[in-house]
């Protein structure tokens, strides 16, 4: 079985905290959670409100069009100010064009993204990143 958990770095989250102030995170676990208020894979933060809430996700790949969709319409529709994701820089997908690409600020990062697992760093993966912001 393929791990779906990749740690996103703390200087990374830190960075990106201090801009927006995140409340909670959606797709961790209780050992590498980045907010106070988060969801495990049980709770299933696609299925809770996120309405009131600064979001940062770090959603696992393999289910990613429904994270992207989740955070879009959190969003438009049910007053959640601020998501935050950290995606693969895959603009050729349909996700992309349908819930990023003019829905959202969009901000690729140089280099790649060293993701931990169990705490650890990992090689990079052989894409970029990039952050969107939805507001």
């Amino acid at each position: 079985m393929t791990n779906i958990e990749w740690e996103t770095p703390r200087e990374l989250f830190n960075e990106l905290d201090a801009e927006f102030e995140f409340t909670l995170d959606p797709c961790a676990t209780s050992k590498n959670h980045k907010c106070k208020k988060y969801y495990t894979i049980e709770d299933n933060g696609l299925l809770q409100s996120w309405t009131g809430e600064r979001v940062f996700m770090n959603p696992p790949y393999n289910d990613i069009t429904s994270w992207v969709t989740k955070a879009a319409n959190e969003v438009e529709f049910y007053d959640c100010p601020l998501v935050v994701g950290l995606l693969p820089a895959w603009t050729d997908r349909v996700w992309f064009h349908d819930y990023v690409y003019e829905l959202s600020e969009i901000r690729f990062l140089q280099g790649r993204v060293k993701f931990l697992q169990n705490g650890q760093p990992q090689k990079s993966p052989i894409f970029g990143s990039m952050v969107v912001i939805w507001e």
